[in-house]
């Protein structure tokens, strides 16, 4: 099969197009047709090696991690799908590969494609999708008339982040560019902040949530907005204990995690309030409750735009530049 490839991190030229092996089918598989592709800044992180450490694949890899395509086979026991089924998922991040005709994944990471989406919206969904969910649903526990600050709300996860918290009831504050002020409040946002003239930890107070996509100073800001007890939930790191536990790290990489982090969590653990790393999971039962917002028209994907598959290189180009309004798409067939 064709297939964006990895030889070695770190390339300057980006991945190469060439002949890949079909997926194995284990058990529990299903083999999915792929339709497009959803192209993340995970992507290039893992292509430049950022994530060598917490995620060691064996090269030559295929990148991607979001998928919409059609079942073709199922293992002898998956239950849940059968051949012609229209599905989308993030796969396990042991098993990314979504730059590619095929890919095999767990059943447990698939959910039914919504109806109402087009194969390459639906393909934008799955990571930034799951990313909002666990953090503001899961780890936050977000309530109706709580207050929380998205950051880069006009980027994939913000997009979704925002719209979500809104369907629960939140009171959402985010920063963006001026150019997208107008489009963000579009979207759902209460209160838009222009952070090229304003300084948003003057200007917002007593929140319960914060998510950071943001590094450097925008994290250590972050923690003045909240009121105690409050969450800082970033996934854009540090790594912190918790997830190096989650991970099944080594001894000493959850040591190198806790040293890591250890400035931000003494700084949070000062201002009363919590810090936490989020690396997102696959999840297709969560997928399926995202599925059903979708369908309700409570939440619409945001599509920047669509690239050929051979223009792979080109889109994840594209996503590093930080333009990108929602999410960047490769249609694979």
């Amino acid at each position: 099969m064709k297939a964006f490839i990895v030889d070695r991190y770190g390339q300057k030229d980006g991945a190469r197009i060439g002949e890949m092996p079909d997926p194995e089918l284990r058990q529990d598989d299903v083999l999915v047709q792929i339709h497009a592709a959803g192209v993340n800044l995970l992507d290039s992180k893992i292509r430049n090696g950022e994530f060598k450490l917490l995620l060691p694949y064996r090269l030559p890899l295929i990148l991607g991690n979001d998928v919409a395509g059609v079942v073709v086979r199922v293992g002898s026991r998956v239950r849940r799908f059968k051949p012609g089924d229209e599905v989308y998922a993030r796969p396990d991040k042991d098993r990314i590969g979504t730059f590619a005709e095929f890919i095999a994944m767990n059943e447990d990471a698939v959910a039914i494609k919504p109806k109402a989406l087009t194969m390459e919206e639906a393909a934008s969904i799955p990571l930034v999708g799951l990313t909002a969910w666990q953090a503001l649903i899961e780890r936050a526990n977000l309530k109706k008339g709580q207050k929380v600050l998205i950051h880069a709300g006009s980027g994939g996860v913000g997009t979704f982040a925002i719209q979500l918290a809104k369907h629960v009831g939140a009171v959402v504050a985010t920063t963006t560019s001026t150019a997208n002020l107008d489009w963000v409040k579009a979207h759902g946002a209460d209160i838009v902040i222009d952070y090229r003239k304003d300084d948003f930890a003057t200007i917002l107070r007593d929140y319960d949530v914060v998510l950071n996509s943001l590094g450097g100073e925008v994290l250590d800001k972050s923690l003045r907005v909240l009121k105690p007890g409050g969450k800082l939930i970033s996934i854009s790191g540090p790594p912190d204990p918790d997830f190096a536990k989650d991970m099944g790290s080594s001894w000493i990489l959850r040591q190198f995690m806790r040293l890591l982090s250890y400035r931000i969590r003494k700084k949070a653990k000062r201002h009363r309030v919590s810090y936490s790393f989020l690396f997102m999971r696959a999840n297709g039962d969560q997928l399926r409750e995202i599925g059903h917002l979708i369908d309700s028209g409570i939440i619409r994907p945001v599509v920047d735009r669509v690239f050929p598959f051979e223009s792979t290189n080109e889109a994840m180009a594209y996503v590093e530049r930080g333009r990108a309004k929602g999410k960047v798409v490769v249609r694979v067939r």
